[in-house]
């Protein structure tokens, strides 16, 4: 029988990746590129669409030839892209009017304080909690605690429809269109054919209600977002995704699959059933629970997203976020505090703790269960006996602790028997985190083979829709684990007088921002220096980055 291939294209934060898998999951072909970020102003994280483009061309071309397949080939590709990432063009040209504004990017942060501490929201929120305790909808539950933050795509959007004249001017002609990576990647690739989103996409910008899986037409109305310039929400695999255009890759490539890089890794870890952990400990640390049929109202800052939709199949995921994982490391590294990273976990265990000092991992503030976009990043408690072991490994511990606090929220707001976490990332392969991680929440934490899910999840769900793999069954027993972590619970015991002060240094490092604020607008000067880039500062006391990477 004549062999099946599949290419994925994962498009990160900081990479892009390329991998052909046969019918066994086997790789045959691999290749990868960095993504360019670009940083105009400070709290600016940008990406170069034409400079996108070019790297994945490049990428898919060189992982076809290293495959020595041609693109006539390959069944069927799937790609799964950052989330929260968007760009707006023009419908007749498709000239951009702006390079896309990442999830990383903080332009907005006024702008969230603001609609945040607005009587307006207030009093949606106080409408939402009496909808909540008269019908006892989830919904309402779940808009009666909603924030927003930097990122998710709402107000960010909302600042680029305020100030990008080109986009303004476009909006009067109904000559724009609005789309995130995924949908923007869809067009280029059919030449200009299709406008749409997958539903995992979509639940993640801010503005996709995934109760009514619909936009929500409150917050568009709110923001003056037009209906017009959205993407069509489609199901995560299928033919409407059609195919790239032939003169791309020299043949047509069928396209089955487009979703979210959160849940193609939850494919990729075989997260199918009610109550399965998948934790990604990437540039950024996401840690996803199925709920199944249920979207999850949560009280702590758990985000519920749709996982995926493939035609009557609806799976949702709460997901718990700490945005700063992998860029603390390569800020560490650049620092000076190590020069390889796969040397931290040797050199956090040559020391045996700390010295009492702390990290507190918030260069994009912190997520659940603080939800506080105004925390800063430091270091609490350096002293003359202090080495640059002491700090790696206080730094690794911190990603360890706020890990495990995503977990304690996982734990309060669901009734689930956790036994495993399914573990996948770049930072997965630190040995002293991930073994902390398992002491901390008492789970057995498993590492594949292969740490990059995303890829693998495309290719899972392309060959069930293609039948090229029979069932989800099938896809569980090709599933390849490399090492198992297991808890020791008297480390657990032993940490305990070190997590609760680490904790309270957190609490010194909250709201750290927001007396700058203040200090700002009583001076009527907005100094955008307060995003302060770790290339040129480092405090004992606090550090604040813009946002480098995902």
């Amino acid at each position: 029988m004549e062999e099946k291939y599949i290419l994925s294209l994962d498009i990160g934060t900081t990479t892009i990746r390329s991998f052909i898998y046969n019918s066994r999951t086997d790789i045959v072909g691999k290749a990868v590129d960095q993504v360019i970020l670009h940083y105009p102003k400070s709290g600016f994280v940008e990406i170069d669409p034409d400079e996108l483009w070019t790297s994945v061309v490049g990428v898919v071309k060189t992982c076809l030839q290293n495959a020595k397949l041609t693109a006539g080939q390959i069944t069927a590709m799937g790609i799964s892209t950052q989330r929260s990432t968007f760009i707006t063009w023009s419908q007749s040209t498709g000239k951009p009017f702006h390079r896309f504004i990442t999830w990383k990017d903080i332009r907005a942060d006024d702008l969230v304080r603001q609609w945040n501490d607005s009587y307006i929201w207030k009093l949606l929120k106080l409408g939402a909690y009496v909808l909540f305790f008269v019908s006892r909808s989830k919904r309402f539950c779940a808009g009666s605690v909603l924030k927003f933050t930097n990122n998710q795509t709402t107000l960010r959007l909302y600042w680029a429809l305020l100030n990008i004249p080109e986009l303004k001017s476009a909006l009067q002609k109904n000559d724009a269109l609005f789309g995130t990576l995924d949908t923007w990647l869809l067009y280029k690739m059919t030449g200009s054919k299709i406008h749409m989103t997958d539903v995992s996409s979509a639940s993640a910008t801010g503005f996709f209600d995934p109760f009514t899986m619909q936009w929500s037409s409150s917050i568009m109305n709110l923001f003056n977002i037009p209906e017009n310039i959205l993407p069509k929400v489609v199901d995560t695999a299928g033919e409407h995704f059609t195919s790239t255009a032939k003169d791309i890759w020299g043949h047509e490539i069928p396209i089955r699959s487009v979703i979210a890089d959160q849940t193609a890794s939850m494919w990729g870890s075989c997260c199918f059933n009610v109550g399965d952990v998948k934790l990604t400990m990437g540039t950024g640390t996401f840690f996803n629970i199925n709920t199944g049929s249920e979207p999850h109202a949560s009280v702590s800052g758990l985000y519920p997203v749709v996982g995926w939709r493939l035609g009557d199949e609806l799976i949702y995921s709460a997901e718990g976020a700490n945005n700063d994982t992998a860029s603390i490391i390569k800020w560490a590294q650049s620092l000076g505090l190590f020069d390889n990273p796969q040397d931290t976990a040797e050199i956090a265990m040559s020391v045996p703790d700390t010295d009492d000092v702390f990290f507190i991992p918030a260069f994009s503030g912190l997520g659940p269960p603080y939800n506080d976009c105004t925390a800063a990043s430091g270091f609490v408690g350096m002293k003359p006996s202090t080495s640059k072991s002491h700090l790696v490994r206080a730094v690794l511990e911190s990603l360890a602790f706020r890990t495990a606090q995503l977990y304690d929220c996982v734990r309060a707001e669901t009734s689930y028997t956790f036994n495993t976490i399914r573990l996948d990332g770049g930072v997965s392969n630190n040995d002293f985190v991930v073994q902390l991680v398992a002491d901390l929440t008492g789970l057995r934490v498993e590492r594949p083979v292969q740490v990059e899910m995303s890829s693998l999840g495309c290719a899972h769900i392309v060959g069930l829709y293609l039948g090229i793999f029979s069932s989800k069954d099938e896809l569980k027993s090709l599933r390849k684990v490399s090492t198992v972590f297991t808890p020791r619970p008297q480390v657990k015991k032993a940490y305990e007088v070190t997590i609760a002060r680490w904790e309270d240094a957190v609490k010194r490092m909250r709201g750290w921002y927001l007396g700058n604020k203040s200090s700002q607008s009583k001076n009527s000067v907005h100094d955008s220096s307060n995003s302060i880039t770790p290339q040129n500062s480092f405090k004992v006391t606090s550090l604040k980055k813009n946002g480098r990477s995902k």
